[in-house]
């Protein structure tokens, strides 16, 4: 069984705007691979657009344009074609593109330079970023909805060992990313996230849709021990190797 013709865009995006889900998905069956590789892809392209202009206005723009596509997509409405879009269109549900939605406007974060307002601003941006997208991502695959509390866990802590990696380019880039950023803030702000990683009940199929938390312990724990590596850069591989192939070959 191979790819389709109109997935084989989307694999391509992934594969070069985010190795790590990249290396997940190739990681998993082909059947996954195909409501993966579009759902990814998607998300690639709506995390560049704030980055992809220094007007804010243009990229206001970029993210209303895949607000507008999932509109289309929830309404039943015929879907502007694009590389993406039209395989996406074929997976999500109306549901599921209202949920992406919020997505999207979470990314308005991500344009300016204001700060999070308080933990829960914080705590939102990452649920309706990661977390959005590991549950949609569970969905496609089978998982049900006795399921999306444990996953929404496992995403946020997947999120803010991405984040905290994230953080010297972020501070590059002039943006203000951490509400504490001392090192007892940081190991704090690790410690709740790795509290919520547990192990998670999920049918065998939707596994891979977890997989690229993979690292995300390892990290966390990290950042408890070495506060100073989120400033430094050192933190670990997002998704180690012999992780993703452990899971590929266990179902772990």
């Amino acid at each position: 069984m191979t790819l389709a013709d109109d997935i084989i865009p989307c694999a391509r995006i992934v594969e070069h705007g985010d190795p790590d889900r990249f290396r997940t998905v190739m990681a998993a069956p082909v059947a996954a691979r195909a409501c993966l590789f579009p759902l990814y892809a998607f998300n690639v392209e709506v995390a560049r657009a704030p980055w992809l202009t220094q007007e804010p206005m243009i990229a206001e723009m970029r993210l209303q344009w895949w607000r507008d596509v999932l509109e289309e997509i929830s309404t039943i409405q015929p879907v502007r074609k694009h590389e993406v879009t039209t395989p996406l269109a074929a997976l999500l549900s109306p549901a599921q593109a209202e949920r992406l939605d919020t997505s999207v406007a979470a990314r308005r974060w991500d344009i300016y330079k204001d700060p999070f307002d308080d933990q829960a601003h914080m705590d939102a941006y990452l649920d309706q970023t990661a977390g959005h997208l590991m549950w949609t991502a569970c969905e496609l695959l089978g998982a049900g909805p006795e399921a999306e509390e444990g996953v929404r866990h496992v995403a946020y802590a997947a999120a803010v060992a991405a984040f905290l990696r994230a953080v010297p380019a972020l501070v590059q880039a002039k943006r203000i990313p951490l509400l504490d950023g001392s090192h007892q803030g940081l190991a704090e702000l690790a410690r709740r996230a790795k509290d919520r990683l547990t192990a998670q009940t999920v049918p065998s199929r939707a596994k891979p849709a977890l997989w690229p938390a993979i690292g995300a312990g390892k990290s966390l724990d990290q950042v408890i021990r070495d506060p100073a590596a989120v400033g430094e850069g050192r933190l670990t591989p997002a998704v180690p190797a012999f992780g993703l192939t452990w899971a590929a070959l266990t179902g772990r």
